[in-house]
C-alpha cells in the first residue's frame, strides 16, 4: 500500500519534469522517455494494489 503511493507521487513529478522540459524547449525524446516512466510507476503502483492469489 505504501509503495503504491511512492510510485504514484513519483509518477507525478516525472510528469512534472516531463512538462517542465517540454517548457524549455529540450528533446523529444527526454519528454517522451519522462512519460514512458510515469506511466510505468502508475502500472507498478496498480499492480501492487491486486490480491496475491
Amino acid at each position: 500500500m505504501l509503495w503504491s503511493v511512492i510510485l504514484m507521487a513519483l509518477a507525478g513529478l516525472l510528469v512534472g519534469g516531463a512538462l517542465s522540459f517540454r517548457q524549455q524547449h529540450k528533446p523529444l525524446w527526454t519528454q517522451i522517455s519522462f512519460y514512458v516512466l510515469a506511466g510505468m510507476a502508475l502500472l507498478a503502483a496498480y499492480l501492487l494494489t491486486l490480491p496475491a492469489n
